[in-house]
């Protein structure tokens, strides 16, 4: 029997606007505003080690789900896309609660550079969490990776609309100006899980150093209020407490 270690390395960390999981875009592209920087670990940062990848215009990430809990996983889940009322085996879903916690995100590369510490990769599209792990990264090719004539299943009954955003001016005024217009995309893409459609709730999405309350009432969206983010308050409401 060949004995073959299967531990995967990571090799690089993201950097993002998303301390919490909550309000990041169900996909990667959804909201090309996004920014991420991508820096290496000190094994990987080696400048040959990217050679050429500035020739690409799009990489794909395959990363860590760090916020799932491996053992969690299940052969069927309810994708909220479907309202979160409908099973489908995991693999045939985007679900986090998978038997190996791994994700896969397309992103633009905007532009690569030399630093003390290695290189670092500046990307636009990510769908991932501030500090999400990343195990490796190849180039998006184009001839290979598009198939124009795919068959979309089931996420073809859900096109994504776009909410009205109303953000007063005296709050959005507590967004830097580089920040608002990702943050109204996002919002725009309505960041509320699918089967959540509560008019009274106040929802709260952590943003770069803020805090956003908002609340959905008949397909518009308005900001209510804008707070310095809290760390124990994201952690309050990962654990329900």
């Amino acid at each position: 029997m060949i004995s073959m270690d299967t531990r995967m390395k990571i090799i690089a960390h993201i950097h993002t606007d998303f301390p919490d999981k909550f309000g990041i875009p169900r996909q990667s592209g959804l909201v090309e505003g996004l920014t991420g920087e991508i820096t290496f670990e000190p094994e990987y940062r080696n400048p040959e080690i990217i050679r050429g990848i500035e020739q690409f215009s799009h990489i794909w990430l395959l990363w860590k789900f760090s916020e799932s809990k491996k053992e969690h996983w299940s052969a069927t889940v309810k994708p909220p896309r479907l309202g979160g009322k409908v099973r489908l085996g995991v693999f045939a879903t985007r679900s986090p609660f998978r038997p190996n916690d791994i994700g896969l995100s397309c992103v633009r590369l905007l532009r690569v550079e030399q630093t003390e510490k290695g290189p670092k990769l500046y990307v636009a599209g990510a769908d991932l969490m501030d500090g999400t792990p990343i195990y490796d990264m190849k180039p998006y090719i184009p001839v290979s990776d598009c198939h124009p004539e795919a068959s979309e299943g089931y996420t073809s009954q859900t096109k994504v609309h776009a909410l009205q955003v109303e953000f007063p001016e005296e709050l959005i005024k507590e967004i830097p100006m580089g920040q608002r217009e990702a943050l109204l995309e996002v919002l725009a893409n309505d960041p509320r899980p699918r089967y959540q459609n509560r008019p009274d709730k106040v929802y709260g999405l952590a943003y770069g150093h803020k805090d956003i309350h908002f609340q959905v009432r008949d397909d518009i969206l308005t900001v209510c209020d804008v707070t310095e983010f809290s760390s124990q308050k994201s952690f309050d409401k990962q654990n329900n407490v």
